[in-house]
């Protein structure tokens, strides 16, 4: 059998630059973990003025951006802090990889290439890059400004299905493509500026490297540009996109390979080994995927967090005009499939806000003080502009009278204008997982699921998780770290780097199987599924629930 292990001493940093932070997460040759940092861009780069990781435009319906270098501080501070903390050895450091939040996109300026490969290693990253980009913000996932460039690339390649057959999802307001397309028709002296258009994820990377990294199929399926199957980019939608757009993107890569070196800045800096290898970053999602070892059709995983996700693998590429299809980051031959809510922790804080005076104690009492159906009252809470269903911001309220759980046969709803606290808590908690739950099965996700994993930071909210696996009706399990993102990072550093090492592609299970729950890729039983009577009814809501929803989605829908 072949020897799939990892040098003895070796180490392998993962990143994760998302929304709201940048972590990062160390693993050994073993798979367990032997630091981890994080830097908070609100609180401890207060300097940006953002709130939750953005800025909101007042004057663009939408608009929702983030200021680009501060994220090359956040990198600076994360790096200098696990050199301060002594608990990390730079020189065993043999691969580095990262996730970045998906969708986001970063503008260099024409003659930036000469500054990312003369980097002086007594300076920081942040003060030498103040001239590198043509615009100083980088639209992010939360921006929902390009409904009309949406509709025009749609139209140029024959309509919403056929895009999502050449790309793996129809045209979405975050996604890179219509936000690049928007850039060239509002701001055409940025758009000609641009020598090189990056996602977060292969920007990072190139300031790894100190030059440009190429982006990753994984990520490169959620700009609405790439050929799916072919893995490369798709020229019909780059036409439709805007001029001379292949040259500003670059080359294409497979996740598991690798970027580059790691620059020399870093070998001066942090005392990198200069034969460290950089493995191609890939969005926040995919290395959720890779972190949760999620290798097989029938296992789902839920990541909770600023956004929620719903997502896990299928063998073929099925085009539907919700959800996302992309590249599995860690097989070459299968697919990932995605759902994606915008509403996530940040409208849970809010009616936690509201309903139990900023309290996770009393928000989950209050959960538990409401019953499971919550008396037949639904919610729909979108405190942003909702992806899934493209619904704006508003709060809708139903009340289901005549509802005996057996059938729908002569329920009456009544639209109301609120619920009482514990109501209305129960009614945001089991309306986010019954819309995963309806869209999932509708998208041709396994329902029930084998079993469901669920990450990001509300995961360690037992109170949610009992309610998914009621509402779902099966297992649920949650890993020993809520940031499967750099989890997965770092463990794809070490896939990339063993791929390499054998000189061609190896699967990324090889690397740990049978041993599994002796690393830090482990998973726990949280919570288990009720009575099928429970899920029966749980299933009619859905049905009602969705329903309404096209109603709603006929009503204000954008």
């Amino acid at each position: 059998m072949e020897d799939m292990s990892l040098p003895k001493d070796a180490l392998f940093l993962g990143f994760d630059s998302s929304t709201q932070s940048l972590k990062a997460t160390v693993l050994d040759s073993n798979f367990c973990i032997v630091t981890s940092e994080i830097v908070n861009f609100d609180s401890e780069l207060p300097h940006y003025k953002t709130k939750d990781g953005v800025y909101r435009d007042p004057s663009v319906n939408g608009r929702i951006v983030s200021p680009t270098l501060m994220w090359i501080e956040a990198l600076d501070l994360i790096l200098q802090r696990l050199k301060d903390s002594k608990k990390l050895d730079f020189k065993k450091v043999v691969a580095v990889s990262g996730s970045g939040q998906q969708h986001g996109s970063v503008y260099w300026k024409k003659g930036s290439s000469g500054i990312l490969a003369s980097l002086d290693s007594k300076k920081r990253l942040v003060d030498q890059f103040g001239q590198a980009f043509s615009t100083k913000e980088s639209p992010v996932w939360m921006d929902s400004s390009t409904t009309q460039q949406c509709r025009a690339i749609e139209e140029a390649v024959g309509g919403a299905l056929e895009l999502s057959k050449l790309t793996g999802s129809r045209a979405y307001e975050r996604f890179t493509g219509p936000q690049i397309r928007r850039i060239f028709e509002t701001q055409p002296e940025v758009y000609h500026d641009t020598e090189r258009i990056s996602l977060v994820s292969s920007f990072v990377a190139s300031l790894l490297i100190g030059e440009y990294a190429c982006i990753d199929h994984t990520d490169g399926a959620g700009m609405n540009l790439m050929d799916i199957k072919e893995r490369i980019w798709s020229q019909k939608v780059l036409e439709a996109t805007a001029p001379g757009l292949e040259e500003k993107l670059g080359k294409l890569a497979p996740a598991h390979a690798v970027a580059g070196l790691i620059a020399p800045y870093f070998v001066e800096r942090f005392q990198f080994n200069k034969e460290c290898l950089v493995v191609q970053w890939s969005g926040d999602n995919p290395n959720s995927l890779a972190g949760l070892t999620i290798n097989t059709p029938g296992d789902l995983a839920i990541s909770l967090g600023t956004s929620d996700t719903v997502f896990g693998i299928t063998m073929d590429h099925k085009p539907s005009l919700e959800g996302h299809v992309f590249p599995n980051p860690v097989d070459t031959d299968s697919y990932m499939v995605m759902l994606c809510y915008k509403n996530g922790s940040l409208t849970r804080e809010d009616i936690r806000d509201r309903c139990a005076d900023k309290s996770w104690d009393i928000f989950n009492q209050s959960l538990k003080q409401a019953p499971k159906l919550n008396g037949w009252k639904i919610g729909f809470y979108y405190k942003d502009h909702e992806i899934l269903p493209p619904l704006p911001i508003g709060y809708h309220r139903y009340t289901l009278e005549n509802f005996d759980g057996d059938t729908l046969d002569g329920l009456v709803e009544h639209e109301v204008k609120e619920f009482d606290p514990a109501s209305e808590i129960r009614a945001l908690i089991e309306g986010q997982f019954l819309s995963m739950r309806g869209h999932a099965e509708r998208f041709g996700m396994p329902s029930p699921p084998k079993r469901i994993i669920a990450t990001g930071g509300a995961s360690a909210n037992l109170s949610l998780l009992s309610s998914i696996a009621s509402i779902f009706g099966c297992n649920v399990y949650t890993v020993q770290r809520p940031d499967s993102a750099s989890l997965g990072a770092a463990l794809r550093a070490a896939h990339g780097w063993l791929c390499k090492s054998k000189g061609n592609f190896v699967p990324i299970s090889s690397m740990y199987k049978d041993k599994i729950e002796n690393t830090a890729f482990g998973s726990k039983l949280v919570a288990t599924a009720e009575d099928d009577k429970l899920v029966a009814k749980y299933g009619l809501l859905v049905k009602k629930r969705m329903e309404i929803e096209n109603r709603l989605v006929q009503k204000f829908g954008r």
